[in-house]
């Protein structure tokens, strides 16, 4: 491995403000498809339906179902009246969350909050590693329902338009409850492209990961193997890993939408009982997977997948993948061709 490539600021380019999508198109297929051979390097510009051309019979698509919750409360601190958000990362019961408070100094343990006029109260019990706070919710029915009445999308910093539709922060395909963050990769696809890649004879396969805010998180360390990588909960049932391994076997493509559905297989991959290559194991639990050049995939066979920021950890996968000069120079041609980047923006496939 070349050295260099475990530096951070081996991993940045230079992004106009401008270039930053803040509102999602009114047909979701119709964002802009970067092609990139990654042997080659070799770049065509298409539209996001066109991903159809690039897909064959036998190929599996691997798809995030997780959903968005309004995880972002805006409220009061009891005793001051001070302002407070709290965006929801992870719950660990019922009624107890573990949350990112601001501001956070204000907040103690045995600080008492309020939301929607009392509709709905919170304690905070605890402050654990990262400054996060464990809250432990009071509330009259289904927390749900009462987080859809309060709640807000909790959209990523860069995004400053609010969202008219807070349904474009999810795909069309989210099913299960639990993320902080969308799989945004997935944001592209319609019911309707999605049966035109089955009829082509392509299997999709549902894996479920929790998107957390550490998916935003900077890497700040000079020498990216020093990052803490931030944990996210997964599940891969028997059925998903059955369609993904019989999809190895018959010698056709695993393909990824999205990095945290490649962080998820990769997560879940053991070698084959015969010792030959790797296949995906089902279960559920959490993963703190750290993805970077020098890694050796051994599920995934193409990703699709929006551009991302500078220095990030998702850019430092998609290096892994497609090796750093190649996306590097992919990302410098989006800019002069004026693509839209990161939650909103176009997609990228390589393969």
């Amino acid at each position: 491995m070349i050295m260099n490539e475990l530096r951070r600021s081996d991993y940045y380019y230079d992004l106009p403000e401008e270039l930053i999508a803040q509102d999602p198109l009114e047909d979701r297929s119709s964002s802009r498809l970067m092609v990139v051979d990654r042997n080659t390097g070799a770049r065509s510009h298409r539209i996001f339906k066109d991903i159809v051309d690039y897909l064959n019979e036998g190929d599996c698509l691997v798809l995030n179902n997780t959903k968005v919750i309004p995880a972002r409360l805006l409220g009061v601190r009891e005793g001051t009246g001070g302002h407070v958000e709290v965006l929801l990362l992870k719950r660990i019961s019922g009624t107890d969350w573990e949350t990112l408070v601001r501001p956070g100094k204000s907040c103690r343990p045995g600080q008492r909050l309020d939301f929607g006029d009392g509709t709905l109260k919170a304690e905070v019990l605890d402050i654990v590693e990262g400054g996060n706070r464990i809250v432990r919710f009071y509330f009259d029915g289904i927390f749900e329902e009462v987080l859809d009445r309060l709640g807000e999308m909790p959209l990523p910093p860069y995004i400053t338009h609010k969202l008219a539709d807070p349904t474009r922060y999810n795909t069309v395909y989210a099913k299960f409850d639990g993320s902080a963050a969308a799989p945004t990769a997935g944001l592209h696809f319609t019911p309707e492209l999605l049966k035109q890649i089955e009829d082509k004879g392509v299997s999709l396969a549902y894996v479920t990961l929790h998107v957390g805010l550490g998916t935003f998180r900077p890497v700040k360390e000079d020498v990216i193997t020093d990052h803490k990588m931030h944990t996210e909960s997964y599940e891969v049932t028997q059925e998903t890993a059955d369609i993904i391994n019989n999809t190895k076997a018959s010698g056709g493509r695993v393909i990824c939408v999205g990095t945290t559905s490649c962080r998820t297989v990769e997560s879940c991959a053991k070698s084959a009982a015969d010792g030959k290559g790797f296949v995906v194991n089902p279960g559920s639990g959490d993963t703190d997977i750290f993805i970077y050049p020098g890694y050796e995939f051994k599920i995934m066979d193409g990703l699709i997948t929006n551009f991302h920021l500078p220095e990030s950890t998702l850019i430092m996968l998609v290096s892994a993948f497609a090796g750093r000069e190649n996306v590097l120079d992919a990302y410098k041609e989006a800019v002069s061709e004026r693509y839209r980047f990161f939650s909103f923006g176009d997609a990228c496939f390589f393969h």
